[in-house]
């Protein structure tokens, strides 16, 4: 018993110095290291620095820049048939399918452009020409699109794929499909030239 007693304590004598000698090379690489990680920080610390050092232009220069530049009208960017085709676009408020409804505001400020709000999306429109002859708006940052046929509107989300509201009718387009269900509609060959 003795003999295992002792053991003990000279086992513990011998670890105790070798663990005081490894958290004295511990604390020593310590400092180092972190010298080192400061010097390694210190040159991104200088350049953000200098990043934000730069001059602020006051407000006032601002407003005289904006005041004394010209700014083009957004309806200077469409075209002539574009122009033609914004007179035709169904305007007011107009019932859908479902209870729902959109309404349809021209822009008093920019002629050719439109406010659509379709629920609680809004979209800001501007004509496109299309080769159907259809009434066609887009907003191409909210990537929507709005189609105004003879006989009803509809608001599609391309984003997403889906359509927000689906057979609108003005009192204008009610009256054109009613025209459209008792005249049967156009034939297939209608308007085709004989030969």
């Amino acid at each position: 018993m003795k003999h295992i007693a002792l053991s003990i304590v000279a086992a513990a004598v011998l670890v105790l110095p070798l663990g005081a000698a490894q958290a004295q090379t511990n604390t020593k690489s310590t400092p180092a290291k972190k010298a080192a990680a400061t010097a390694k920080k210190a040159p991104a610390k200088k350049a953000t620095a200098t990043k934000s050092t730069g001059k602020r232009v006051p407000a006032k220069t601002v407003k005289a820049v904006e005041s004394n530049t010209p700014v083009e009208s957004l309806s200077t960017r469409l075209t002539d048939a574009e122009l033609a085709i914004a007179q035709r676009v169904h305007t007011g408020r107009i019932q859908c399918e479902l209870g729902a409804d959109i309404t349809v505001t021209a822009d008093e400020k920019n002629p050719g452009f439109f406010s659509v709000s379709a629920g609680k999306q809004r979209y800001y429109m501007h004509p496109v020409e299309s080769r159907t002859g259809a009434i066609r708006l887009e907003d191409g940052r909210a990537e929507a699109m709005m189609l105004q046929l003879g006989n009803k509107s509809m608001v599609l989300n391309q984003k997403l794929g889906q359509r927000v509201a689906d057979d609108c009718q003005t009192a204008e387009q009610k009256q054109f499909a009613a025209q459209l269900e008792s005249s049967g509609g156009p034939g297939l060959l209608d308007g085709a030239p004989k030969k």
